[in-house]
């Protein structure tokens, strides 16, 4: 521990930061989706809308009742990709001890890193699967395929938390063709990937006569080109396209909402226009449900392909939202605060602290469904001094979009200047950050919470980048057989 003081004072200072969250925010804070995650986990059953992966680890922890303790090992995951950040650049790349730790401050400090880790949601859990496959991938030059099917199976593990997940699969894949790491680690990490989906897409299968993970993937691309999709630059076949035109909204695009999540979870006025009442115009009272989802899907790839100007358009403005300063109320100004330590109750209209959503859920209700999880209320308590604490750290102590721009930069030079090497050992997290932030604004819209997940590997290869140029200077005291003991071996570039 005292070698690492640098380190460990950040982690110490870090986990402090977090045992104030749960003081002043207990049990958890919550999100729209966190209600539909605690239902799968009272009531165990493929969902229609995401993977189940999170919800299997709710139920591991059923037993306890509490969601403090979701949240404590929430904010132990934060942590945990601290040390995995630390780690890969101190003993594997040469970092001196500051460097390493600088690389790993976002995750330890980002004040909207803790406040999503004091939420019931998936993103904390993904960001360390994350972490850890590209850590292991880095760590093992020469991998064996036993390490190989242990990265598959945290990769199955990714994909069943968020759908995205898997997709990092074939990022891995293509890398260990590169650096030549041979077929046997390849096929054991495939193989150990593919096992756990398969089984989670058989079960989906059973559910709804559909061989997948969900029945959202065609409804969120129709989000995605529901602001500039125009029907009459489709060519519709008339009768035989008949469902697609029931997709059709008729308001000038000049007049849309200018965020795509209203096209599919908001309400209109009652006209069958507005929001998600489009999708209602399809038979079928279920709105996730393999039908409209195709037929959503077909929509919107025909918008994109009638409209690639206007689709490229729509996914440049989202991808740069990331890099902006600041944090703009974006998609809305009750998304944006669900993401803030707001240091008061939000008050209903009699002036008492609003509850949990009366939502419906399979065989429940929002708020009925987490009080049996916590056996007792588990609306969010705000207590002082703590929640002030937080809200007020919150305002200056995150990574500005700017910065997170720079750091991708630094990391595409690393991937630059190492060209003749197909990137180096930079390439596998560049990648990875890069697609994490493209991903949501080129199939569904900008969400802050999509670009938390991204910030580590951009760290990592930005570290990766500079650290020829910040080596520790060896003290003349020490000799060259004590000195190589003292400091870890730099890997090749």
């Amino acid at each position: 521990m005292g070698r690492h003081r640098v380190f460990f004072t950040a982690f110490a200072l870090g986990a402090l930061l977090r045992l104030v969250a749960m003081l002043g925010y207990g049990p958890a804070m919550w999100f729209n989706d966190s209600y539909e995650y605690v239902s799968v986990a009272l009531h165990p059953r493929p969902s229609a809308v995401r993977p189940d992966g999170y919800s299997f680890w709710l139920m591991l922890l059923r037993p306890f009742h509490s969601f403090s303790l979701v949240v404590f090992t929430q904010h132990l995951m934060g942590l945990a990709a601290g040390v995995l950040i630390y780690a890969l650049l101190r003993r594997k790349f040469g970092l001196p001890k500051w460097g390493a730790t600088l690389a790993a401050v976002p995750v330890l400090f980002d004040a909207y890193q803790i406040q999503l880790e004091q939420m019931v949601m998936s993103d904390t859990m993904f960001t360390l699967l994350v972490v850890g496959v590209i850590t292991l991938v880095l760590w093992h030059r020469r991998m064996s395929w036993k390490v190989g099917a242990v990265v598959g199976f945290l990769l199955a593990l990714t994909a069943l938390t968020r759908s995205i997940g898997l997709p990092i699969l074939g990022l891995v894949v293509v890398y260990m063709l590169i650096k030549r790491t041979g077929w046997k680690p390849i096929v054991a990490m495939v193989t150990a990937c593919a096992i756990p989906v398969v089984a989670y897409m058989t079960w989906f299968y059973t559910a709804f006569g559909k061989f997948a993970m969900t029945n959202s993937d065609g409804l969120i691309l129709y989000m995605r080109v529901s602001i500039f999709a125009d029907c009459k630059k489709m060519d519709l076949e008339l009768p035989r396209e008949l469902p697609l035109a029931f997709m059709c909204i008729e308001e000038p695009v000049s007049k849309r909402i200018g965020y795509a999540q209203w096209y599919l979870w908001g309400t209109g006025s009652g006209n069958g226009n507005g929001g998600g009442e489009v999708l209602h115009r399809l038979p079928g009272k279920v709105k996730f449900d393999d039908f409209k989802n195709e037929v959503a899907s077909e929509f919107a790839k025909r918008a994109i392909l009638a409209q690639p100007g206007d689709y490229l358009g729509v996914v440049a403005r989202d991808f740069m939202r990331a890099f902006t300063w600041g944090r703009p109320r974006f998609p809305d100004a009750k998304t944006y605060n669900m993401y803030q330590f707001q240091p008061y109750y939000d008050l209903d209209a009699n002036g008492k602290p609003k509850r949990l959503p009366q939502w419906a859920t399979v065989g429940g209700r929002a708020d009925t469904d987490a009080f049996i999880y916590e056996q007792g209320p588990a609306e969010t308590r705000i207590v002082q001094p703590w929640a002030g604490v937080m809200s007020t750290y919150q305002k200056v102590f995150y990574l500005q979009g700017v910065m997170l721009g720079g750091i991708l930069l630094i990391g595409l030079a690393g991937v630059v200047v190492r060209w003749r090497n197909l990137g180096g050992p930079v390439l596998l997290p560049w990648l990875g950050a890069f697609g994490l932030i493209l991903a949501p604004a080129a199939t569904a819209e900008f969400d802050y919470r999509y670009l938390l997940p991204a910030v580590p590997l951009a760290c990592i290869a930005a570290a990766i980048t500079l650290r020829r140029g910040i080596k520790v200077r060896r003290r003349s005291a020490l000799t060259p057989t004590s000195a190589s003991a003292s400091e870890p071996t730099t890997a090749r570039t």
